[in-house]
């Protein structure tokens, strides 16, 4: 009786053990990571308001740039690496055209006819973006370059701009992601200004 009661406790210890094996050997599920604040909304469209029609065009990044991971220095001269546990929400792209949007309609009390599906509102300004460099160091600093432009409906005035900024980023990534929303912040409100200085 003593026997097999101690053969059924090592049958079991082992059983746990495997388990515990197979639970050590399961790939960590990756983090998803948006450039959107949460907090800014566009402004609601009523019969008796005119908005300011805007247009956020699908924001241009180096191909490099443009992948599910974020993309950090490695800490060589010109050496980059891929978080493949850290990713965007949606194509990097997207992010920044969406947070872009959110943050020009928030400030502008604008609609982006583009970000709303539009397609029969013409909108007055038109926004294009570039990213120039977008890069940072885990734990110590995140900068980007955004050249930007906006145009004027239908006369075709235009202003270009470019925004560079440079911000600590502690923390690792979650550090870094707060870094680029300010940088997304940062870039929205020179568009916002370049916006305002072409208004009548």
């Amino acid at each position: 009786m003593m026997k097999r009661s101690a053969e059924k406790t090592r049958m079991a210890a082992a059983v746990l053990a495997t388990l515990a094996v197979l639970a050590g050997c399961a790939s960590p599920e990756p983090r998803y990571y948006t450039l959107a604040s949460g907090e800014a909304t566009a402004p609601a469209v009523t019969p008796a308001t005119t908005p300011l029609w805007i247009e956020v065009a699908p924001v241009r990044v180096p191909e490099r740039l443009n992948r599910a991971q974020l993309v950090v220095a490695d800490g060589s001269a010109g050496g980059l690496k891929l978080l493949d546990l850290s990713r965007w929400s949606s194509p990097l792209p997207d992010e920044l055209r969406d947070a872009l949007s959110q943050q020009l309609q928030a400030r502008l009390g604008a609609v982006d006819t583009y970000q709303q599906g539009l397609s029969e509102v013409t909108p007055v300004y038109r926004v294009t973006t570039e990213v120039v460099r977008l890069d940072g160091d885990l734990g110590q600093r995140a900068a980007a370059t955004i050249a930007w432009t906006v145009r004027k409906l239908p006369d075709g005035k235009v202003l270009s701009g470019r925004t560079q900024t440079e911000l600590p980023a502690p923390g690792q990534v979650d550090g870094m992601v707060s870094a680029y929303r300010q940088i997304v912040a940062t870039t929205a409100a020179d568009i916002a200004a370049g916006v305002q200085s072409l208004r009548p």
